[in-house]
């Protein structure tokens, strides 16, 4: 059945929409995209508010680690799924705050026996050219040294030549002690002109290491959201 609206009617051609209206400060720069993305009440802030309203869905397939950091270094959020165990889950959102402090646990140790072979292949591997040396190879071990891409020369070093041959020993690489902030080992950084900060504990053994390259990125991202 048909109903029928008492006054005039318009169509769209009966209105103009005049250009160039708005202000010269509206211009995309100026534009906020900050999001809240918890309830908050009336008066209050949210608990958490983004800078870009982006997040993504928790689905296994979709929310891990990698996915969590790329969209905080956008400005968003990403939800770390459930369908896990609460170990695994836990060890996932551990490694994206680790990222965001900018302190790195290596995932590429050496130890001072290994051969240029070995690192080679490690640097295939992973894609790092930097490497710190531990006594045992692990991630938290006594500190040795560190191995760059300028530490040797591939067309002409034997594969065969052990690590603590051509490593910067430890007594020659500038470190800060553990509990230093972001920014002390940022401004070491720059102090130095290094390109690796690697922070040891009081008793000698390596916790993190801190790159330029995450400084640089992190400027480079304003809305990077930490």
């Amino acid at each position: 059945m048909a109903t029928f609206f008492e006054g005039e009617s318009h169509t769209f051609s009966e209105y103009l929409l005049v250009p160039g209206y708005s202000s010269a400060e509206n211009i995309p720069a100026n534009v906020s995209l900050k999001t809240p993305l918890c309830k908050f009440k009336r008066g209050e802030e949210s608990p958490i508010t983004l800078n870009v309203p982006m997040v993504s869905a928790i689905m296994q397939s979709v929310s891990g680690p990698k996915l969590a950091i790329a969209l905080a270094q956008e400005g968003g959020i990403s939800f770390i799924y459930g369908s896990q165990t609460a170990e695994s889950e836990a060890a996932m959102v551990r490694e994206v705050k680790a990222y965001k402090a900018g302190f790195v646990v290596s995932d590429s140790t050496l130890t001072p026996d290994m051969t240029l072979a070995e690192v080679l292949e490690l640097l295939d591997k992973t894609g790092h050219s930097t490497m710190p040396v531990t006594e045992d190879g692990s991630p938290h071990g006594k500190f040795c040294g560190i191995v760059t891409s300028r530490d040797y020369r591939v067309s002409r070093d034997s594969r065969d030549r052990k690590v603590k041959e051509f490593m910067t020993p430890a007594d020659k690489v500038v470190c800060a002690e553990d509990g230093t902030s972001l920014k002390v080992a940022n401004d070491l950084i720059w102090e130095h002109k290094l390109n690796t900060l690697p922070i040891v504990s009081k008793d000698g053994h390596l916790v993190a290491l801190v790159f330029r390259k995450d400084y640089d990125s992190h400027k480079s991202r304003p809305n990077e959201l930490l």
